[in-house]
């Protein structure tokens, strides 16, 4: 126990029972449970594809996701990245979901990423979607 407490002491600031603190969770599992997948099968449909990042490098959807790292997701144009803070056991609540990750993706690529939205916003207004009729 006090070996615990040496090696994290945040956990003992924060009044956190050691065995949540301790908690990974699989990347797909994550990526859903925070509410950045609608679907778990989608979050690791998009792991295969090299639209997550752990860390930094491209992960499979099994890879363990715990407290500290980081979590890139691919929008197109950028990557969205999140710092996590704690592992939940099950899948939260939109309320909930600042507590347990932060977005650091800079204000730069936010912009970029709005810019984008509103592009496609106007060509789906103006009827330029996808492919043209036969």
């Amino acid at each position: 126990m006090f070996y615990i407490l040496e090696l994290y002491p945040e956990a003992c600031a924060k009044k956190i029972r050691f065995h949540n603190y301790l908690r990974t969770m699989r990347l797909d599992k994550f990526t859903w449970a925070m509410r950045l997948f609608k679907t778990r099968s989608i979050a690791a449909a998009a792991c295969n594809k090299d639209k997550v990042k752990l860390n930094e490098h491209f992960s499979k959807p099994g890879k363990t996701v715990s407290i500290g790292d980081t979590v890139s997701i691919k929008e197109n144009p950028i990557w969205r990245t999140f710092k996590v803070h704690s592992i939940p056991k099950s899948r939260v609540g939109a309320k909930l979901v600042k507590d347990n990750i932060q977005e650091i993706t800079s204000a730069e690529d936010k912009a970029i990423l709005e810019e984008q939205k509103l592009f496609n916003q106007q060509q789906k207004n103006f009827g330029w979607e996808g492919r043209p009729t036969k």
